[in-house]
């Protein structure tokens, strides 16, 4: 099984100050060693934005993604349309976010989402399991 990790648990990791970077610490470091952790297009864009804009260590985050991440799973046609059928059932749900599932969503070996926004884990109807940050 592989692990599609959110920007928000991405971003928790890398910053120390984040609200979210004890448990997504905790929860990364326990994944890379029994999964392959992925990553969407979209995730690598968002958290590459803020290095650029002085958010985080560029080094770090590039560093993170070779290090640790298997693989950046493109955003594709198949990716589109899913999340816009994602994003037409709950209109809550931000494109972004419904980029994310969708590429997971996609991909048959992907078994679970980690985030850390509740709204992502209001989506039912998944194949994958959408796991919350807690």
């Amino acid at each position: 099984m592989a692990v599609v990790l959110d920007s928000d648990v991405v971003i928790g990791f890398l910053d120390h100050n984040d609200a979210l970077h004890e448990v997504a610490d905790t929860a990364v470091r326990a994944f890379v060693s029994k999964e392959r952790l992925l990553v969407s297009a979209v995730t690598y864009a968002e958290v590459l934005t803020g290095a650029r804009l002085g958010h985080h260590d560029e080094p770090q985050v590039r560093g993170f993604f070779s290090d640790l991440i298997s693989e950046v799973l493109p955003v594709d046609v198949a990716v589109a349309d899913m999340a816009a059928d994602l994003r037409s059932r709950r209109k809550s749900l931000r494109m972004p976010d419904a980029l994310i599932l969708a590429t997971a969503e996609i991909q048959s070996e992907v078994g679970l989402v980690v985030t850390g926004d509740l709204q992502v884990t209001k989506i039912g109807g998944l194949r994958c399991k959408v796991q919350l940050l807690r």
